[in-house]
């Protein structure tokens, strides 16, 4: 199955096509730098990728990217490029759950199956959800919360999976600590089970998924977190 993935939701670009199935598949994959630069490096990144693929766009089942929750800039961003390729090409676009991506790097990377996908939503913050794996697919068991990250708690035979260790350290719940990413190739190995499942949607319709309402802390929020963290 022919897929394209990305995902700029955190500080690091990834993009992943998947290329034509038989002895001869192949899998071209691009990581790098994100931030500020997705949003100019992404199209170049995808349409090298499909040259040395040698597919084009119409010849994707689906376009499938990050649809959060992450950087507001970053969701934003991959949401509009995959609409525009879509509906450019006449294709579908398949969101998911960067926190669900996680949950399968750290199936992939380290075989967890019971995960608890952490994220650093800055702010002091975190998005985190639970998901399980069947065998077949990711299933989340409870929403996507957003909040701070010592009132998580890691239910026995979970995993905590994540980028936010750096960030938070012992405020995190105490157990099996994994540090993964919301990847492109993790991206595209749960591709097949949403689609059969029927998660992908007109291009037009495609949304990211924020979780957070609020951009940035005011000054006085800032003010109060710096103090807090200047306490012995």
């Amino acid at each position: 199955m022919n897929l394209l993935a990305f995902d700029t939701s955190t500080e690091r670009l990834s993009v992943a096509l998947s290329g034509p199935q038989g002895a001869g598949a192949r899998l071209f994959v691009h990581e790098g730098e994100g931030g500020r630069e997705a949003s100019a490096s992404l199209i170049p990144v995808v349409m090298g990728l499909l040259r040395d693929a040698g597919l084009s766009l119409a010849d994707l089942k689906a376009i499938v990217f990050g649809s959060g929750p992450g950087s507001f800039t970053g969701l934003r961003t991959a949401c509009a490029v995959a609409q525009g390729l879509a509906f450019g090409a006449g294709r579908s676009v398949l969101p998911v759950e960067t926190l669900m991506a996680v949950a399968e790097e750290a199936r992939h990377v380290h075989g967890a199956t019971r995960v608890l996908a952490v994220l650093d939503a800055r702010m002091d913050e975190v998005y985190a959800a639970p998901y399980a794996y069947d065998g077949q697919a990711w299933h989340r068991e409870g929403p996507i919360t957003l909040g701070k990250p010592e009132a998580l708690t890691l239910t026995a035979g979970y995993v905590l999976a994540g980028n936010a260790f750096a960030a938070y350290g012992e405020r995190l719940p105490t157990g099996p600590q994994v540090q993964a990413l919301p990847t492109a190739t993790a991206m595209l190995r749960v591709a097949p089970a949403l689609l059969a499942a029927g998660a992908d949607v007109p291009a037009h319709e495609a949304l990211p998924l924020y979780v957070r309402d609020k951009v940035a802390q005011t000054t006085a929020e800032r003010e109060a977190l710096r103090a807090a963290k200047a306490l012995p």
